[in-house]
């Protein structure tokens, strides 16, 4: 008991928080900036991340705070961006420290020992984990710290908050929080998306806003040297409900071609008839890197052309704007 006690007192965890609505790439990035510190990164979309420390602080000989302060001199210089990092013995502790920088950036470090002293006299609410109807709930029952949370008897918050949820919040608020750092990567897929002002029945604005969504698809694949293996197409309708498909594609593509054939077999496959869309979501699942797929030769010329135009477009688009070109039934809509 006390091996483990000590494991968990020198052990450390960063909470890396990023701005919100921090496109996808630049999260990726951030990620890798965190993969140079320490091999155990944890990707907690769409911005934050947890790092496991322990093995790093030996690798790099410096303290947690110090490794904290370097990855945010890099992403500053680097990608233009601040972090906000907790370093605490736990997950929760580190998230909860994260969540109390007030400034854009900085770091808070919370010492092992200190953990329990620091919790106490937070608001419950800044327990990580605890969300607004949980606090609410409790601080009508007079409950209105961490500290005090630590304090009442576990089967008290269960019978508040519910048998699991009242057990994790207490033990939390202990300093209680076995949960190790998983290794885990960003899921190998890219969407985009696009929500109607008003709710259409126009099959020919819809499939020209799909069209438009296969471009910025393709493009996104190309710019990131990056394939599919599949799409999603998800639709959403007036009154909340939703529609969703995923196929294979024939051969893993980041082309506009293959898309867009892919893309309107989906669509068909919807039967829309008079179902009123409110938006729709294009995922280009199962990504690899474009090297590693062997890219057949075509003996159709149209086809070899029409690849030609898309290189074309794409250079186009690198120099005068993402909108600058494209196929006229997206300008259409648009009009």
């Amino acid at each position: 008991m006390a091996a483990a006690e000590d494991q968990v007192r020198v052990s450390s965890v960063m909470h890396v928080r990023c701005a919100d609505r921090l496109p996808e790439e630049v999260f990726r990035q951030v990620l890798e900036q965190c993969a140079e510190l320490s091999p155990i990164v944890q990707a907690l979309p769409p911005s934050a991340a947890l790092v496991e420390l322990k093995g790093a602080l030996r690798y790099h000989h410096a303290d947690a705070r110090r490794l904290g302060e370097v990855l945010r001199v890099r992403t500053l210089s680097r990608l233009g961006i601040d972090v906000r990092v907790g370093i605490g013995p736990t997950i929760t502790v580190a998230a909860t420290a994260s969540g109390q920088i007030d400034a854009p950036g900085g770091v808070l470090s919370v010492d092992p020992d200190q953990a329990l002293d620091w919790l106490g006299p937070l608001p419950v609410e800044a327990l990580h984990g605890i969300g607004p109807k949980q606090a609410v709930a409790l601080r009508e029952y007079g409950v209105h710290c961490v500290g005090l949370l630590a304090a009442i008897p576990s089967a008290t918050v269960q019978r508040l908050l519910g048998g699991r949820a009242g057990r994790i919040a207490v033990d939390r608020a202990r300093g209680i929080d076995p949960r190790p750092v998983t290794p885990r990567t960003l899921p190998a897929s890219v969407s985009v998306r696009y929500s109607f002002v008003q709710q259409t029945l126009d099959g020919g604005v819809v499939r020209g806003t799909l069209l438009d969504l296969v471009v910025r698809l393709g493009l996104q694949l190309r710019e990131r040297g990056q394939v599919a293996r599949g799409l999603t197409l998800a639709l959403r309708f007036a009154g909340g409900t939703g529609w969703e498909k995923t196929r294979r594609l024939p051969e893993a593509s980041a082309h506009e071609d293959d898309l867009r054939s892919m893309a309107f077999r989906l669509i068909d496959g919807a039967g829309l008839q008079r179902g009123r869309l409110t938006g729709l979501v294009l995922s280009g699942e199962d990504l690899v890197g474009a090297g590693q797929v062997a890219e057949q030769i075509s003996l159709d010329r149209a086809r070899e052309d029409r690849l030609v135009a898309e290189a074309v477009s794409d250079r186009i688009r690198g120099k005068f704007g993402p909108g600058a070109i494209g196929p006229a039934a997206t300008f259409r809509r648009a009009s």
